[in-house]
């Protein structure tokens, strides 16, 4: 019995090969999930592996694949990581300039519970236009994973490759299922 679908949409940071980590806990959990990549993250992703995991495309632009279906299932929760300081940005403003900022920006106006979790550098942090896109997306009632009671923060800058392997994929899906009403059966993981 599947309990919920996930969309996953991922940006171009070091974390987005790992994505499948994401995808794991979710299918552990009976969920669906699907990935939509911002264009520069198809470069950072090995979309096979990932449409093996999950059934699905990787979609990344508007125009879908000869021969697969244009839509995919009701999201019920929605994941952004890793978002960088850009498409964090750009998601606060609104700015849908692709497909996977369009996906977004529709479901966090359906209301579709939404995680945000940032892979930014702390000088990236600390600019008063991130401050203010992390505080548009909480009004929003979107859960940035971000800050001392999430456990994550943003690195020094040039230390993104060793903080990559820390990124925190399950309590960003057990953030999402909580948001979402579903709490994981095994809500004590924590990679």
């Amino acid at each position: 019995m599947t309990r919920g679908h996930l969309q996953i949409v991922v940006c171009a940071a070091g974390p987005a090969a790992d994505v499948t980590h994401l995808i794991a806990a979710a299918k552990k959990q009976s969920w669906t999930a699907a990935v939509t990549a911002t264009p520069s993250a198809l470069d950072f992703i090995d979309a096979g592996a990932i449409e093996r995991l999950t059934g699905h495309p990787v979609r990344s632009t508007y125009r879908s694949s000869p021969n697969t279906r244009r839509s995919l299932p009701a999201a019920d929760a929605l994941i952004i990581a890793p978002a960088t300081y850009n498409s964090a940005n750009k998601i606060a403003l609104g700015i849908a300039d692709n497909y996977a900022m369009t996906t977004v920006a529709e479901l966090i106006g359906r209301q579709v519970p939404t995680v945000v979790v940032p892979f930014v550098n702390a000088a990236l942090a600390t600019r008063a236009p991130f401050q203010r896109a992390v505080a548009s997306l909480r009004d929003e009632r979107v859960r940035v994973f971000l800050g001392p009671d999430d456990g994550w923060e943003p690195h020094p800058p040039g230390s993104g490759n060793s903080r990559q392997r820390a990124f925190p994929w399950t309590a960003a899906f057990e953030a999402a299922t909580r948001m979402a009403g579903d709490v994981p059966a095994n809500s004590t993981d924590r990679s």
